[in-house]
């Protein structure tokens, strides 16, 4: 039997998830997806928020654990790798097998017996789609995500819970529509951003992100060089001619993006993009996604004035819009992407802190504002 969880906001966030899949593995069906995850109950859920929440908060060697959990019987894995014995879920267990599975992509499988027990029967690196995982980033912090169907690119949050607070993600943006403005800030961001399955700036935020450091994207128009009116002349680290290894990828046809390949390529080439978001100062690429030049310093343009309130929103439901000073968003950077925007209205600044925030900024034409876009629940 599945033991009584004692981490009230497993129990409250647990119907949600339990909907979140059903309604997406449903549509996942109808569409004819195949090799898809097996559809978590809430008790199952919340047993395994519960579980994991306590193992966060235990140390192994004087570390606290980071922990991939997938949720699926050992016949559903690639390859598994299948325990002799296996170990029931318990904060202990998962404390002690910590330690072997910290590498990314590896996932600790999970599933219920039975008599409703949950068990772990072993490790996977390939699971299924729209299969639940759950991950320990620190002590008290857990993210309930699941795969893609197409098995590429960063996994889809579902909810953050850190402590007793509970971030649910806002898939529809819901909590906008009051707001018009914002939307049309959305709206208004480049097409290119959301080719298929491939959402570059989440991508290419994962890969700013992994090298902790912080750092700086300025998304500029490919028809126009206005934007360098708001750079420091010459500019740090111009890159001649242009960077063109996401352009070449992007650029391919349907058929040629099949090949085997063409997706472990076009990571590699992200992930070139963000090592050089580690260099201090800005990373400038166009609409055709070519690097123009890194370690480039952002200063006010000339005919321009500073920018003083700017308009922040999260993707997380019952979030609230707030109108605040843009010192109030972060440091030098947040700053710096502000007046960017605030200048050069056309262009779109993506913000990677050294915390672990990342924020989008674009100007919302409607409400004559810059719109800070803050989407770290999305990235975790």
């Amino acid at each position: 039997m599945l033991s009584e969880p004692t981490y009230i906001p497993a129990r409250v966030v647990a119907p949600t998830i339990e909907a979140h899949f059903a309604t997406h593995l449903a549509d996942a069906r109808e569409q004819g997806a195949l090799d898809l995850g097996c559809e978590p109950s809430e008790a199952i859920i919340e047993s395994v928020i519960d579980v994991c929440f306590w193992a966060s908060l235990r140390k192994e060697e004087g570390k606290s654990p980071k922990i991939s959990l997938a949720l699926l019987p050992p016949d559903q894995a690639i390859h598994p790798l299948v325990f002799g014995n296996r170990l029931r879920l318990t904060p202990h267990n998962l404390t002690k097998l910590a330690p072997a599975v910290e590498s990314p992509g590896i996932h600790l499988g999970v599933w219920v017996d039975d008599k409703d027990e949950l068990y772990v029967w072993g490790t996977t690196l390939a699971i299924p789609g729209i299969c639940m995982v759950l991950e320990v980033i620190e002590p008290g912090m857990l993210v309930v995500k699941h795969s893609r169907i197409d098995g590429y690119g960063k996994f889809v949050n579902i909810a953050v819970l850190k402590g007793d607070e509970i971030k649910v993600i806002d898939e529809q943006n819901t909590g906008l529509l009051h707001c018009p403005g914002l939307l049309t800030s959305l709206a208004n961001m480049p097409s290119f951003l959301l080719e298929e399955s491939v959402n570059i700036i989440v991508e290419l935020a994962a890969a700013m992100r992994s090298h902790k450091r912080g750092g700086l994207v300025l998304i500029v128009p490919s028809y126009s060089k206005d934007w360098m009116q708001s750079i420091v002349q010459p500019m740090g680290y111009p890159v001649t001619p242009p960077f063109t290894g996401v352009t070449v990828l992007m650029q391919q046809n349907a058929t040629e993006r099949l090949r085997e390949g063409w997706r472990e390529a076009l990571h590699r080439a992200i992930d070139t993009v963000g090592g050089f978001t580690a260099v201090d100062g800005a990373t400038i690429i166009n609409r055709d996604y070519e690097v123009m030049a890194f370690g480039a310093k952002v200063a006010r343009a000339e005919m321009s004035s500073p920018v003083d309130e700017i308009i922040t929103t999260e993707p997380v439901i019952d979030s609230v819009p707030r109108n605040v000073h843009p010192s109030k968003s972060g440091g030098t950077r947040h700053l710096a992407a502000a007046q960017f925007v605030y200048d050069q209205r056309d262009a779109i600044a993506l913000v990677a802190s050294q915390d672990g925030h990342f924020t989008v900024f674009a100007w919302a034409p409607d409400m004559e504002m810059v719109h800070a876009h803050r989407i770290d629940t999305l990235l975790l």
